[in-house]
């Protein structure tokens, strides 16, 4: 069938005429008559694998290179590669495009229509369970509800759901969750104000204490071989296909997960998956949760390297922290636009199960969809893009912004979309309850220039000083 001039709508800027492959096939694939997705050119899909992709994939999608963070942060590769992105936005007059893959059909999504159908439409027609993330994550949790298909899918998805409560703005065992996270955190301040400065080793050894303890029970706080054992199968997820599975590895994790849920301590999210039916596996679910925890204490340490220097987001944190809410929204909110600056998940994958029509044209069945966050959060389009304004999201809700996707959207958003939140602002309370933070290291967040793309976690050093100095004895 002839295709109309509106429907070719042809692109500019050097790319190419030919439209995403050979006609739509007939039968139950067959999807009504509309232009596939425009495809990128040769130029524009070297360019897009050369300065999107690659520093993404170096970083580290499962758990974070820290050679690659500081190489991205040195030369400012995510702010190169969303100025990148803009200018495919531009070629292609804002229509997703297919780039140049010789795996499969691959989807760059650039329409936020095109953003918010593809997450509304999970899991079907777009699976999270990417071919990609399967490969990955099946590294260390292969009944993942977010690599699950089909039958499988759905109780596994209902056992994250009502463990993590999804739908509630504060968890049932928040009380307890507190006083963990207080405990840790005075640790964390004691350690750095020996060492005369707050940095990353520090935190994290303190951040997962912290998570050992709230995912399995106060018994595992001190299991670092369980912590260790996930960093080593998630390095191996890092190469996904190219890695081949370390089975007694994964198996030994496994294992030492279901002693905490057969032990299922009072308070602990492992007691509450132990009330969950088997079919939820929840032992791989939890490998979720302490794999999801990391770049939640990567965001919480970047947001007080952020709060610190900016004289309005510390005076409004202070007058929160030594006030009597208890709801933390300034400090939630600086926990989403550090997600927004700096996402921990910078390529979120979907792949189609059938035929799909979007905004911009149409899809086949196996296609995959890639939505590149820090294009839709750092676009020249948004305003103060590169500052940190937590008022932005200030009664809010992550997915009211879409295409902000800090957590997702639609049916596979971050079950912990709430729980994140939560901890990390209670976290910044107790940090910032009796000290003073001031930057050392990088000596860049100490301008008022506009960020950079990458914020290097592992190189953040704060300097503290307490807030109420000891009196002479």
């Amino acid at each position: 069938m002839a295709r109309s001039d509106k429907e070719r709508n042809t692109v500019r800027d050097g790319a190419d005429h030919e439209q995403g492959g050979e006609a739509m096939p007939a039968g139950r694939d067959a999807v009504p008559s509309i232009a596939p997705l425009p495809r990128m050119s040769f130029a524009h899909s070297a360019g897009f694998w050369l300065k999107v992709a690659l520093p993404t994939f170096l970083k580290g999608l499962i758990i974070r290179r820290p050679w690659a963070e500081a190489m991205a942060e040195r030369f400012d590769l995510d702010s190169r590669a969303v100025r990148y992105m803009e200018k495919l936005h531009r070629a292609y007059q804002g229509r997703s495009v297919l780039v140049r893959n010789p795996i499969r059909p691959q989807a760059v999504l650039f329409s936020g229509d095109d953003v918010k159908a593809v997450l509304a439409g999970t899991p079907q027609p777009f699976t999270p369970a990417s071919d990609e993330k399967r490969a990955a994550l099946s590294h260390f949790g292969p009944k993942l509800s977010l690599i699950s298909r089909g039958a499988d899918r759905p109780p596994r998805r209902e056992l994250n759901e009502r463990v993590l409560e999804t739908s509630a703005s504060v968890h049932s065992h928040a009380e307890i969750f507190r006083t963990i996270v207080a405990i840790e955190m005075n640790a964390v301040l004691t350690r750095a104000a020996e060492k005369g400065a707050l940095d990353w080793p520090i935190f994290a050894e303190g951040w997962f204490r912290m998570v050992r303890s709230i995912v399995l029970g106060p018994s595992a706080r001190d299991d670092v071989a369980v912590s260790r054992l996930m960093a080593r199968l998630r390095g191996r997820a890092n190469w996904a296909f190219m890695m081949p599975r370390d089975e007694e590895a994964r198996n030994e994790l496994l294992s030492r997960l279901q002693v905490y849920v057969n032990a299922a301590e009072p308070g602990s999210l492992a007691a509450l998956a132990a009330a969950m039916p088997a079919s939820g596996a929840a032992t791989h679910q939890m490998t979720q949760w302490l794999f999801a925890f990391d770049p939640a204490g990567m965001t919480t340490f970047r947001a007080l390297a952020l709060v610190a220097p900016n004289r309005e987001a510390l005076w409004q944190s202070m007058e929160e922290v030594l006030g009597e809410r208890r709801d933390l929204g300034f400090l939630r909110a600086s926990v989403l636009e550090t997600l927004r600056l700096y996402p921990t998940t910078p390529a979120i994958l979907r792949q189609t199960t059938q035929p799909v029509l979007l905004a911009s044209g149409a899809l086949r069945k196996g296609t995959g969809a890639l939505i590149y966050a820090p294009f839709f959060h750092r676009a020249s389009s948004v305003e103060a893009a590169d500052r940190f304004q937590p008022a932005r999201w200030i009664g809010r809700d992550a997915e009211d912004l879409l295409p902000f996707v800090p957590f997702s959207a639609g049916d596979a958003v971050c079950p912990a979309k709430n729980l994140v939140p939560l901890l990390a602002a209670e976290a910044l309370r107790a940090l910032l309850s009796n000290h003073r933070f001031f930057i050392l290291e990088p000596g860049w967040l100490k301008s008022d220039r506009p960020l950079k793309g990458t914020l290097n976690h592992f190189a953040i050093r704060l300097g503290l000083e307490p807030l109420h100095p000891p009196g002479p004895e």
